[in-house]
């Protein structure tokens, strides 16, 4: 619900995990998500953008936060998920950032500069 916070405990287990991620090398960047009650969605069908204001009552899932992690396999992703602090109600879903080197010719003439693009949006470390 919106406004509700996570008991201190919890946090502090999360937060000794995200060290733990951060020591070893893998940890890019995390963050928490407010509620959906508190978002927007923008949909395009039709070609016409439709703005809906949360609470989005068919939602079943909601993304409530990610780690963004950098590893040499799914494997080692799966691995890193499992030791989480996550409670009984929380699920991990794991997924690949799509490179630009996954895309096929034309889509990557097509998306031309979009390296130098993305290269300037991330904050500099």
């Amino acid at each position: 619900e919106p406004g509700t916070m996570p008991e201190a405990d919890a946090v502090a287990a999360m937060m000794k995990y995200n060290e733990a991620l951060k020591e070893s090398g893998a940890l890019l960047g995390l963050d928490g998500l407010h509620p959906p009650s508190m978002g927007a969605r923008v949909s395009f069908a039709g070609g016409e953008p439709k703005v809906s204001e949360g609470p989005f009552p068919e939602v079943g899932e909601v993304l409530g936060g990610y780690w963004m992690i950098d590893v040499k396999s799914k494997q080692e992703a799966i691995e890193w998920a499992k030791r989480c602090p996550a409670s009984d109600n929380e699920t991990i879903e794991i997924r690949q950032v799509m490179e630009f080197e996954d895309f096929p010719a034309d889509v990557k003439e097509a998306a031309a500069g979009f390296d130098e693009m993305q290269a300037e949006a991330r904050p500099q470390a």
